[in-house]
């Protein structure tokens, strides 16, 4: 049977850790040792050793490629397609390395939804990737599975701010076991879906953990901040079977987040409860 490996290669909110202009303790031992920190949430899915895809495209991709090479030996010219989750500036601007001042890649198919796909199409500079062919884009249908060798692949919506096109996340499904990528979502509350539910069809859950606490937003009120915190996600599932709990793996974190810290009070929290929290290089097998 086909091997696959989903492979970690980011765990940051879109703009990375550190974050620009962040000039903070929490940051500042970070700019001096870049290892410290994490580009923006990105996955890469890696079949049989040899072909791999990618699950959104960071701002800061061509590092965390770098990273990713460093373990598996794969470059650009093994992509075989590029997932994306929705139009926000962590999960897409990686795009532009694909183009001819760069990479200049030869017709690397996109998978998007139709909002998604129509805003690449018609909006510089990605529109040139579609016109010069560095990008085809490919046509994705929520909750409708696309084969890719021994893999599986399946968007499905999630509630999100909208602007510039919808938010998927992704069922990710191997010869063995299946994994959910959900980045970003607004509140667990208004998705279609139980998470609770869904955790127990899936062996790993890689879940929207931007902010760990409201304290990270002074001023502002939880309720209205369009992320689930790790304390509300905590909260709504911390009845459920440790084995269980132990399938979600928190990711996408912001740079105020203190999971980002190994050795903070809140990361040990996290992990005495029986969660898991991504660090870039995680692999799981499928």
């Amino acid at each position: 049977t086909s091997k696959v490996v989903l492979h970690v290669l980011g765990v940051a909110q879109d703009a990375g850790y550190p974050q620009v202009n962040c000039y903070e303790p929490r940051c500042l031992p970070v700019w001096a040792q870049p290892e410290l920190g994490s580009g923006a949430s990105m996955l890469a899915l890696v079949i049989d050793g040899r072909r791999f895809h990618l699950f959104d495209a960071a701002p800061t991709l061509p590092r965390q490629l770098y990273q990713f090479w460093t373990e598996t030996g794969l470059t650009l010219g093994d992509l075989d397609g590029v997932w994306l989750t929705h139009a926000h500036m962590g999960h897409y601007a990686g795009l532009l390395h694909f183009g001819k001042e760069a990479a200049n890649t030869r017709a690397v198919p996109v998978h998007a939804m139709p909002r998604m796909m129509a805003f690449l199409a018609r909006n510089g500079p990605w529109s040139q990737l579609v016109s010069t062919q560095n990008i085809v884009v490919r046509p994705l249908t929520a909750n409708t599975p696309v084969l890719i060798g021994a893999a599986k692949i399946t968007p499905w919506l999630v509630p999100h701010r909208d602007e510039f096109s919808e938010t998927v996340g992704y069922l990710i499904e191997g010869p063995n076991k299946r994994a959910l990528y959900l980045p970003d979502i607004d509140k667990w509350q208004k998705w279609d879906q139980d998470l609770a539910t869904v955790l127990k069809t899936v062996d790993v859950a890689l879940l929207d953990a931007t902010f760990f606490s409201g304290d990270e937003l002074p001023g502002r009120d939880i309720a209205l901040i369009p992320h689930p915190t790790v304390l509300e996600s905590i909260a709504l599932l911390k009845q459920l079977p440790r084995p269980v709990r132990s399938r979600v793996v928190f990711t996408h974190m912001n740079h105020t987040n203190p999971l980002l810290d190994p050795g903070s009070k809140a990361t040990q929290s996290v992990l005495a409860l029986g969660f898991k929290i991504a660090r870039i290089g995680d692999r799981f097998d499928l």
